[in-house]
C-alpha cells in the first residue's frame, strides 16, 4: 500500500507494512493525483490537521476502521500450527517495540543477520515445532491404521461367530457415535457446521456414509480381505486424482512413486490363489454375478471415500473434527436403514455379552480411526492419508493369523511387505531432514530479513 502527497515542496513516499511504516523523501515533480488512489492526508492549515493520526499511530488508526475489522474477522482462524493468530500478533507487536520504527527494524534485521546464531535459533525453534507436529500427525495415522486393522478382524468375528449382519453393525456404530454431538456443543459451536458451509458439510457426510454403506454391503458378496483391499486401493488412487482436479493439490514426485509402489502391493493381494485359477469346476453364474456386484460395491466405496476425504480437506479450516464425526454419524443413521431395506439384509440382534462387547470394540476402533485420519487431513494430502491407512491390511493379516491360523500365500506376503516398505519410506521422507534443507531455509529466512519492504 502506497500513498503520495505534496509536503513542503518534497514528495513523500510511504510504504505501509502491517507492523511498521517506512517513509522516504525525495524532491520530485509536483504531486499529481493517480487513478485508483484515494488516500488523502491533511496538510498544515487544513481543518482537522491537528486531529489527524500520525504515521506512528497509523496502525491503531487502521484498527479503528470497520474495513480493517472486517478483514481481521474474516481471516481469523481458530488455531494455527504454532498457536492462535492473536498470539502471533502480540508477539509481532513485542518485536516491533523492541526493534523500533522503519530504520530501527532494518537495524534489528541486520543485527539478526549479523549474528547467525539468532537466525539459527529461530529456524531451529520453527523446525522443532514443525517436526513435532508432523510426528504427532504420523503417530495418529499409525494408530488409525491399527484401529482399522482391528476393525476388519472384529467385523469378521462378529459376522462369522455371532451371525451379525455387517449393515447392522454399521447402524449400531452410527447410533452410538451420535454422542459426539457433545464435542461441538461443549465448544459452543453449531453441530451442523458454520453458516455458509452446511451444504458442503452435508455432502461430506453423505459421501462418507455412502462409502461405509457400500463397503459393509460388499462383505455379503466377497471376502472381507478382498473387499477391504479393493476399497483401500480405489480410495488411494482416486484421492490423488480428485485432489488434483478439485483442489489443484498434486503429489510430489517422490510421494507419487512411493504411493504407486504401495498400490502395486495392494494389487498383488488381489491376485487369485492357485486353487482358484486352475480350478476345472464350472462357474456358477449366480456366484459370478454376486462376486462382480461385491467388487463393484468395493470400488464404489473407494470413490465415495475419496470424495469425502477431498471434501473435508476443503473444509478443514472451518469444520472441527467433532462436528465432522457427528455429521458422519447422523447421516449414517439415515442411510444405513435405507441400505438395509434395499438389500433386504436380515436383522439379527446380539443376545450375549461377548457380542455386545465386540460391538463396543468396533465402535471404539472406528472412532479412533476416524479421529486419526481426519486430523491428518488438516496437514497432509488426502492420497497420503489413504496410502498410510494401507497398513491396515498387514495388521489385519497378522491379527487374522492369530485368530484364524491359515498360512498366507506368496503374493499376499510380497504384497504386504511392499505396503509396509512404501509407508515406512513415506514416513521417513516426511520426518527425516533432507540434505541441504537447513542451509536453504537459512538463506530464505535471511532473504526475508533483508527485504526492503518493512
Amino acid at each position: 500500500m502506497e500513498s503520495t502527497h505534496l509536503l513542503s515542496g518534497s514528495k513523500k513516499k510511504v510504504k505501509i507494512h502491517p507492523h511498521t511504516v517506512t517513509a522516504k523523501y525525495a524532491t520530485q515533480a509536483p504531486y499529481s493525483p493517480q487513478p485508483g488512489i484515494h488516500t488523502h492526508f491533511p496538510q498544515p492549515g487544513d481543518e482537522g490537521y491537528d486531529d489527524a493520526p500520525s504515521f506512528e499511530d497509523f496502525g491503531s488508526f487502521l484498527e479503528e476502521t470497520s474495513d480493517k475489522k472486517r478483514l481481521t474477522e474474516s481471516k481469523k482462524w481458530p488455531m494455527t500450527l504454532f498457536g492462535s493468530k492473536d498470539k502471533n500478533k502480540d508477539a509481532s507487536h513485542k518485536l516491533q517495540a523492541t526493534g523500533g520504527g522503519g530504520e530501527g527494524s532494518e537495524g534489528g534485521a541486520k543485527a539478526v543477520k549479523g549474528s547467525g546464531k539468532g537466525v539459527g535459533e529461530q529456524l531451529a525453534s520453527f523446525g522443532e515445532a514443525s517436526v513435532s507436529a508432523s510426528r504427532f500427525t504420523w503417530l495418529g495415522l499409525f494408530c488409525a491404521a491399527l484401529a482399522h486393522g482391528c476393525l476388519i478382524v472384529l467385523t469378521r468375528l462378529a459376522v462369522e461367530r455371532f451371525s451379525l449382519g455387517p449393515l447392522f453393525l454399521l447402524l449400531v456404530r452410527s447410533i452410538v457415535q451420535l454422542l459426539s454431538v457433545a464435542i461441538p456443543l461443549y465448544r459452543g459451536q453449531n453441530p451442523f457446521g458454520p453458516e455458509g458451509y452446511r451444504l458442503r458439510l452435508l455432502c461430506y457426510g453423505i459421501a462418507y456414509s455412502l462409502s461405509l454403506c457400500c463397503a459393509y454391503s460388499s462383505l455379503t458378496f466377497v471376502s472381507p480381505g478382498d473387499g477391504t483391499t479393493t476399497w483401500r486401493l480405489a480410495t488411494t488412487a482416486l484421492s490423488a486424482t480428485l485432489a488434483f482436479l478439485l483442489l489443484e493439490e498434486r503429489l510430489g514426485l517422490a510421494d507419487g512413486i512411493t504411493t504407486a509402489a504401495g498400490l502395486c502391493g495392494l494389487g498383488l493381494l488381489l491376485l487369485p490363489s492357485t486353487d482358484d485359477s486352475y480350478s476345472d469346476s464350472p462357474i456358477d453364474p449366480v456366484a459370478f454375478w454376486k462376486g462382480a456386484f461385491g467388487w463393484s460395491l468395493s470400488a464404489l466405496a473407494g470413490l465415495w471415500m475419496a470424495l469425502a476425504l477431498v471434501g473435508y480437506r476443503s473444509l478443514k479450516d472451518r469444520v472441527g473434527i467433532g462436528t465432522a464425526l457427528f455429521t458422519v454419524s447422523w447421516t449414517g443413521c439415515l442411510l444405513t436403514p435405507a441400505t438395509l431395506v434395499l438389500l433386504q439384509e436380515g436383522w439379527s440382534w446380539p443376545m450375549s455379552a461377548p457380542a455386545w462387547g465386540l460391538i463396543l470394540g468396533l465402535v471404539a476402533c472406528s472412532v479412533a480411526a476416524f479421529l486419526g485420519m481426519t486430523h491428518a487431513l488438516t496437514r497432509l494430502h488426502p492420497a497420503l492419508v489413504s496410502a498410510s491407512q494401507s497398513l491396515e491390511i498387514p495388521i489385519a493379516m497378522l491379527l487374522h493369523l492369530a485368530v484364524f491360523p491359515v498360512a498366507p500365500t506368496a503374493p499376499e506376503v510380497v504384497g504386504n511387505v511392499m505396503v509396509v516398505l512404501s509407508v515406512g519410506w513415506l514416513v521417513a521422507m516426511k520426518l527425516l531432514p533432507s540434505r541441504g534443507g537447513g542451509r536453504r531455509q537459512r538463506e530464505e529466512y535471511e532473504e526475508i530479513l533483508e527485504s526492503p519492504i518493512k
